[in-house]
């Protein structure tokens, strides 16, 4: 046994003053009345004994009960075989509240709730001064009843941190003590790496939480084939599911709502990590922002079970065209398609408003561009727009155009000799070329490929997109801000190029148009996303904030306005997967849908045997925990570095020596009726 608080042992001083009454008692004469001279001595002699006797039962009542006292005030306990001399100082928990704790264990009970005890329980290993940080509560210490309030309080969310993150809070004080971190360490969250993080000079205490070997279908994504969401028109959607359990799923029923009506529903069956795609058809009946969610229905796993996105109808796309010549060779082609719209103007008499608002400007063949114009280009491309350049043949426009490259830029542009236009053959287009992605159904040896004379050439460029034979440029792209330049190497006209007559025309000028056009609104956001960027309205002021509203729940999220957008983090009290609305001045603008982080769904995850072989020996301080066999975490954490504690029991003694000498004095001077003795006259 070992006493924690040796130095009350001084208080056993205090046992001399019981033992000076005992005397002081002892030298009292006592007065004894007889009836009978006869038996004088056997009286004396029995009341000395049973007095002197009931003396020494309370001398050692008492001093049993002042020396269990002090021992109680010294703490003894049984030393424990892997005593931790930084035990019960300061307690660092890093609770995992991912959304994969809500898997259910072997006893059908979730993970995060055994989590949860288990933390709780570590009170019951501390002394009562210890005190108790927790991982992502903002509070820097507290003590055991506060602890304990807070983990009752934590709930799971899907904005909460990764185990790196919170284990780099906890040690960031670097305060003597140790770790506790309750998780499911799943693969694909939890690194060896980490490990090596660890402070050395912390004990680490790695409690795994298994999980039931079980099945997880979720949607790992939904894809548009098309690009442009056209209201009225038939929409397919492919549906990608996942299997991130350890069991095969069989008939696995899907359903997707639109709006809240039933668009499709269909059932497969995924193997353990493998993924399974279906095609559905869905047709949406309005312009405005769609709701959208796929269903699952999976159990025990349930967590993941619906996936929320959104479809946004697409605008018409707004194209400028300024031509230096009567008739634009893009104006039929972009006129005659209903998803365009198109507004054509000569140079000299062009809308900047409209310029401005636009996502695809087309400068063909203007013999002069001025500041004005160049000035708008510029813009409109860093903003996010894209400008088709067609040069003209004549040598007057070179300097304004060099200047306007200059601007974009484009880089070094080399114009060739003016004179007679000599036509060359254009190398067939590469189908592995992402830009004639799903353009051609096939290729055909023997299609007629356009002819071109290039007045420009140039050596630097971002994309591809048509060489001539020679191995020369004809049409490539070049990043400018946050747009897109595309630059053609010959005019459309006078003999420089057949180009607008050939079948390749259409698609290429339509695959243009369709680049330029960005929905920066995705279909769906993670809930533990860092950053959020969207469009601001043109009405939006920087004054008024932006409020995102799920229900009756409203958060203002940190955020910043710039270049005409905004940028938010997603809000830590986001926690749940659903529908937000993005309002701004009471004004709803968008609505997002966030789920849960998908990393999430994948369930495997590190055993405790599997932990120990990652630690090896390297680590010393770092030690696994595996709760089970009705056992605690705290109770074997106590057991194996804390000790037994017996002040318990020092108190239990005290209170009965106390009991013991309660008895004696109330019950020992009872004395027993004499029988009668008859004296002979």
């Amino acid at each position: 046994m070992s006493l924690t608080y040796p130095w009350f042992l001084l208080g056993l001083l205090s046992l001399a003053i019981p033992i000076a009454l005992h005397f002081f008692e002892l030298r009292r004469p006592q007065r004894v009345l007889f009836t009978n001279v006869g038996f004088i001595r056997e009286v004396k002699l029995v009341t000395a004994r049973q007095r002197r006797l009931k003396h020494l039962l309370v001398l050692l009542a008492r001093l049993g009960a002042l020396t269990f006292l002090v021992l109680a005030f010294c703490l003894p306990f049984i030393p424990a075989p892997l005593q931790n001399e930084q035990a019960g100082g300061h307690t660092a928990v890093v609770l995992d509240s991912s959304p994969s704790m809500e898997v259910e264990n072997e006893t059908g009970q979730p993970i995060f709730e055994q989590a949860q005890q288990e933390a709780r329980s570590l009170v019951r290993a501390m002394p009562a001064s210890a005190r108790f940080r927790i991982a992502g509560s903002g509070r820097e210490s507290v003590s055991g009843a506060a602890y304990q309030a807070t983990i009752d309080e934590m709930r799971v969310s899907g904005h909460s941190g990764s185990l790196r993150a919170d284990l780099n809070k906890v040690q960031a004080g670097r305060q003597p003590g140790q770790v506790f971190i309750f998780s499911d360490f799943q693969k694909n969250s939890f690194s060896p790496q980490l490990l090596e993080e660890i402070d050395k000079e912390q004990e680490v205490f790695l409690v795994p939480l298994g999980v039931k070997a079980a099945q997880n279908v979720y949607v790992d994504s939904v894809a548009l084939e098309d690009a442009f969401v056209r209201t009225g028109a038939d929409l397919t959607l492919r549906v990608r599911l996942r299997n991130g359990g350890s069991a095969p799923a069989a008939d696995c029923q899907v359903k997707l709502f639109v709006e809240g009506r039933q668009e499709a529903s269909f059932r497969t069956s995924v193997a353990a990590g493998s993924t399974s795609t279906s095609t559905v058809q869905v047709r949406l009946t309005s312009d405005q922002i769609q709701k959208c969610r796929v269903e699952v229905t999976d159990l025990p796993v349930s967590f993941d079970n619906t996936y929320y996105f959104t479809l946004q109808p697409s605008p018409k796309i707004r194209i400028v065209g300024v031509a230096g010549r009567q008739e634009a060779a893009v104006a039929g082609v972009y006129t005659n398609e209903p998803l365009f719209a198109y507004t054509g103007s000569r140079a000299g008499r062009v809308d900047y408003q409209q310029l401005a608002s636009a996502n695809l400007a087309v400068v063909e063949e203007v013999e002069r561009v001025d500041a004005g114009l160049r000035e708008n280009l510029r813009r409109l491309v860093q903003q996010g727009g894209t400008v088709v350049v067609v040069p003209p043949a004549g040598a007057a426009a070179r300097e304004s155009y060099n200047q306007l490259f200059r601007e974009l830029g484009v880089g070094t542009v080399q114009w060739q000799p003016t004179g007679t236009p000599v036509l060359r053959d254009i190398a067939a287009p590469s189908r592995q070329n992402p830009f004639f992605q799903d353009v051609f159904a096939e290729q055909n040896p023997r299609t007629v490929m356009p002819k071109a004379s290039p007045v420009l050439q140039w050596s630097r460029s971002g994309t591809e997109i048509l060489r001539m034979r020679d191995g020369d440029s004809y049409l490539a792209g070049f990043t400018s801000g946050r747009g897109m330049v595309y630059l053609f190497a010959a005019p459309f006209g006078g003999g420089y190029s057949d180009f607008p007559t050939q079948a390749l025309f259409v698609p290429v000028l339509y695959r243009l148009a369709m680049q330029s056009y960005r929905n920066d609104q995705q279909p769906a956001y993670r809930l533990n996303q860092r950053a959020i960027s969207l469009t601001v309205p043109a009405t939006a002021s920087a004054e008024q904030v932006f409020k995102l509203q799920k229900d009756s729940l409203a958060f203002i999220p940190a955020q910043r306005t710039q270049a005409g957008r905004v940028v938010f983090d997603v809000p830590p009290g986001a926690e749940q997967p659903g529908f937000y609305t993005l309002s701004h001045n009471g004004r709803p603008v968008t609505t997002l849908a966030l789920n849960f982080d998908k990393r999430e769904s994948q369930l495997a995850s590190y055993s405790a045997a599997e932990l120990r072989q990652l630690i090896g020996s390297s680590r010393p301080n770092v030690h696994v925990y595996e709760p089970g066999n009705g056992a605690t975490v705290a109770a074997r954490y106590r057991a194996e570095r804390v000790g037994t504690p017996l002040w318990r029991y020092c108190i239990w003694a005290a209170l009965a020596c106390l009991l013991a000498e309660v008895l004696l004095l109330r019950f020992g001077n009872r004395k027993a009726a004499a029988a009668p003795v008859n004296v002979a006259a």
